[in-house]
This record gives structure tokens, C-alpha cells and sequence, in this order.
């Protein structure tokens, strides 16, 4: 009698499980992640419209204050060879990955971090393969290390992504690094230097 007692409310619980609890949690998960787009989507719009198609605009207090010099200049610079592509994308990505190269976490100076990404734009080897591009005065072979070369090389991918276009500049960011949320730090960083 008491077996059947158990049985009996093991399979109500389950069945309240499978058909109410995992519904829930589905649709909470999609409405969640809904969410995150629109809200990436609103970023994009708010930053690149604060643009005027200009990537050439004068860095705010913000970005003289955070960015070295010899950084912020390389992002203008680098930015500059893509019609459209702002240094402050540029700018947020270095901001992310090392701080600029003040970072000193493993695979910004040498080596590579648990990921495998290596520099001041904490590229993978073979990202970095496709895209390397030598800068004015970067390194010759082109070397992911050197700031000049990475963040050249990281104008350039973004370019080749569409990152010069405001329709396709969620998608170029999204193939720098494939998080969502990545995406929507970068991008609201980029807005905060407009």
C-alpha cells in the first residue's frame, strides 16, 4: 500500500515536471534571450547613430582618460582604412580584451590565455592568420603581440564582417567573440565614448 502511495505521487510530480516546470523554464529561457537581442539591437542603433558615419570623431573625456595615447591613436588610425568603422568599436573590443594592453593576464603580452588567444586584441592563432595585417610601423611578419598589427588586424576583420555598415554591426562584433553579451558590452562601451 505504501508502494503504491509513492508511485503515485512520483508520477503526478513528473508529470507536473515534464508539463509544467520545463514549459516554464523554455519559455523563459527564449523570452530571456528575446530580450538580450532587442536590447543589443537597441545599443547598435543608439551607437551607431550617434556616429553620423564618421569614424573619425574627437575622443570624449572618457576615452583620454582610460586609453593610452599611443592606443587611442592606433584605433583612429586603424579605423580610418575602413570606411565606416568607428574607432570607438575599436576602441571598446581593446577595452575588453586587455585594457588596452595594461592588462597583464596571461596571453596579452606573451603566451595565451586558457583560450588560446594571444595580444592586446586577444586574437586566436588562426583568426589572426586570416586577418593579419601590418600597420604603419607594425611588426614584419605580422605578430597578434604587437598593438600596431592587432589592431589593424582587428579593423580589418571587423571590416571583412560588415562592421562599417550599421545593418551588420551586431554581426561583425558577434564574429570577434560569440557571446551576446560580449556584444552588448562592447557596444555599450563604444556608445559611453560617443
Amino acid at each position: 500500500m505504501k508502494y503504491y502511495n509513492i508511485y503515485y505521487y512520483m508520477k503526478k510530480y513528473l508529470k507536473i515536471i515534464v508539463f509544467v516546470i520545463f514549459p516554464v523554464i523554455i519559455i523563459a529561457s527564449c523570452t530571456a534571450m528575446l530580450l538580450m537581442t532587442l536590447v543589443i539591437q537597441q545599443l547598435a542603433g543608439q551607437f551607431v547613430g550617434s556616429l553620423g558615419g564618421v569614424s573619425t570623431d574627437i575622443p570624449d573625456q572618457l576615452a583620454l582618460t582610460t586609453i593610452p595615447s599611443t592606443y587611442l591613436d592606433l584605433y583612429r588610425q586603424a579605423a580610418a582604412g575602413c570606411k565606416g568603422l568607428s574607432w570607438k568599436v575599436l576602441a571598446a573590443i581593446g577595452t575588453v580584451e586587455s585594457d588596452n594592453g595594461k592588462s597583464y593576464a596571461p596571453g596579452v603580452h606573451s603566451g595565451t590565455n586558457y583560450a588560446g588567444a594571444e595580444g592586446p586584441m586577444q586574437f586566436e592563432p588562426g583568426t589572426f592568420a586570416a586577418y593579419a595585417t601590418v600597420g604603419p610601423g607594425g611588426a614584419v611578419p605580422p605578430n597578434p603581440y604587437d598593438p600596431v598589427d592587432a589592431i589593424w588586424s582587428a579593423a580589418r576583420m571587423l571590416c571583412v564582417n560588415g562592421a562599417s555598415n550599421q545593418s551588420t554591426l551586431v554581426k561583425a562584433v558577434f564574429a570577434y567573440n560569440h557571446s551576446q553579451s560580449y556584444v552588448a558590452k562592447v557596444l555599450e562601451l563604444a556608445w559611453r565614448y560617443s
